[in-house]
């Protein structure tokens, strides 16, 4: 890796490509959608200045994370183009960021310890999901592992119902038997499944 010199102030392409660790092309798409911007020189090539690289470090982590390109866009919206972004401009994307990243980090965490359990998404396949969703009843709730998703994410998973009405039955869902009480014999197990 080509360690770049105090002095330099502006990137050809090429040096932000190598010191960032991101491909040229990924660059080119970045600036088209008004992500980094750069100047031409007289012979029509690209110049970044230095602290491109900060904006371009953001990006990789922020898509890595899985934030989505607008987002991150919308956020460097936020910093000034005329000068270089200085800590407090920085400290004010990251408080503006902070109750999305929390909400991020709340998902990350329960997919990681939650897994395991019943997450509420209608299959029944863990023993826990017969006392956690009898019968899919978290299916009344809205699409997805009703369960495992949290805040932002439990409300972007409610979508409109399939057409025909109502939830559609798949052959892992409980079917018929939804409104159904559990006999005494069956109470705390796994409902029956069609196979």
């Amino acid at each position: 890796m080509t360690r770049l010199e105090f002095r330099v102030q502006e990137l050809t392409v090429g040096q932000l490509a190598e010191r960032s660790g991101v491909a040229v092309s990924a660059l080119h798409f970045y600036e088209s959608k008004g992500l980094i911007s750069s100047r031409r020189t007289a012979g029509n090539q690209r110049r970044f200045s230095r602290d491109t690289l900060r904006r371009v470090s953001f990006i990789k982590v922020s898509q890595r994370v899985g934030i989505p390109l607008a987002e991150i866009r919308e956020a460097l919206a936020t910093l000034p183009e005329e000068r270089t972004p200085t800590v407090d401009d920085w400290a004010r994307l990251s408080q503006h960021w902070r109750g999305t990243l929390d909400d991020r980090i709340a998902q990350l965490e329960k997919l990681r310890d939650d897994l395991t359990d019943c997450i509420g998404c209608g299959c029944l396949s863990i023993s826990k999901c017969a006392l956690a969703n009898p019968y899919d009843r978290l299916g009344d709730e809205g699409p997805g592992p009703r369960r495992l998703l949290t805040g932002t994410a439990a409300a972007g998973a409610e979508g409109p119902d399939p057409p025909g009405g109502g939830r559609s039955g798949g052959r892992h869902s409980g079917g018929a038997q939804t409104g159904a009480q559990p006999s005494s014999s069956r109470a705390g197990r796994a409902p029956v499944r069609d196979e």
